[in-house]
């Protein structure tokens, strides 16, 4: 309870309330905070006003118990709510967005680049955690391009948020203006790819693999979206289409041309060279 009020309390609301029953007798005063930190206790547990979930709540990841996981909540849905709108926000903006204090979001994300990061994650879900009981590459690879293009696209003004960070933030590090911001960490397809692909390993090689899941990381994720909606005017259905068409036939491919590799050559036995007769020698 004492987290509650201590969360509760550091909202710029309830200071501005609070400013106004200056004047209001001591017992009405903490009648109006009880009722206050109750009413804010039911309102950070709800679904934000207008941000209608494209998936269901129930498959964001786990989150800290409590007024502070509460909270937490909050400044995500708050975050990602701006960003889905087309925004980059900063920390203080999600703050105010949210109507809590400045010193309060700052406490959980210290900087916009980890409020980002953990926006991107939570948008992500359960794309992070994707497994399958599939044994075939080919197939591996379409049920995770199947499950995860979805989720990228319901999420897809979130995604371009991060991505525009990240290069801005390049850009500041190239002219040596970036100083010690964390880096927006961008990689989450790698260990998705290499996941999905495991199988060609033993089929075709490492390094084929390797190749692979390199090949792969260029079909999947906002860039792969940017190009195809944006340059080539898809719609989320035709990109989708498109990426899973592509990285079926670079499977395809990279099984094919390892299995016209020629085998190595077996060495040559060597001919038994005859050695010269010394003169006089018997035959």
């Amino acid at each position: 309870m004492a987290e509650a009020v201590a969360t509760a309390c550091e909202t710029k609301e309830f200071a501005g309330l609070l400013a106004l029953r200056s004047s209001s007798p001591a017992v009405e005063r903490l009648e109006f905070v009880f009722a206050f930190i109750l009413r804010h206790a039911y309102r950070i547990g709800m679904a934000i006003s207008g941000q209608e979930p494209l998936l269901k709540p129930s498959a964001k990841p786990p989150m800290e118990k409590g007024p502070r996981g509460r909270m937490k909540r909050l400044m995500l849905d708050t975050a990602i709510r701006l960003m889905q709108q087309g925004g980059s926000p900063s920390v203080s903006e999600v703050a105010e967005a949210a109507q809590v204090s400045r010193a309060t979001a700052y406490r959980y994300f210290p900087s916009q680049a980890a409020m980002i990061q953990a926006a991107v994650d939570d948008a992500l879900g359960p794309v992070l955690d994707w497994t399958t009981v599939e044994r075939d590459a080919e197939k591996r690879v379409a049920d995770l391009f199947g499950f995860a293009y979805h989720r990228m696209q319901a999420f897809e003004a979130t995604h371009r948020a991060a991505l525009l960070l990240a290069l801005d933030q390049w850009q500041r590090r190239q002219a040596g203006t970036l100083g010690d911001e964390p880096r927006v960490v961008r990689g989450n397809r790698k260990g998705l790819l290499k996941a999905a692909v495991e199988p060609l390993a033993a089929e075709i090689g490492r390094p084929a693999t390797d190749r692979v899941t390199q090949a792969l990381s260029l079909l999947f994720g906002i860039e792969a979206i940017i190009i195809l909606k944006d340059i080539w005017g898809l719609s989320a259905k035709e990109a989708e289409d498109v990426a899973s068409w592509a990285a079926k036939a670079l499977i395809k491919t990279a099984v094919e041309e390892a299995g016209e590799e020629p085998a190595p050559e077996a060495p040559r036995e060597k001919k038994d060279q005859k050695k010269p007769r010394k003169k006089g020698a018997q035959a």
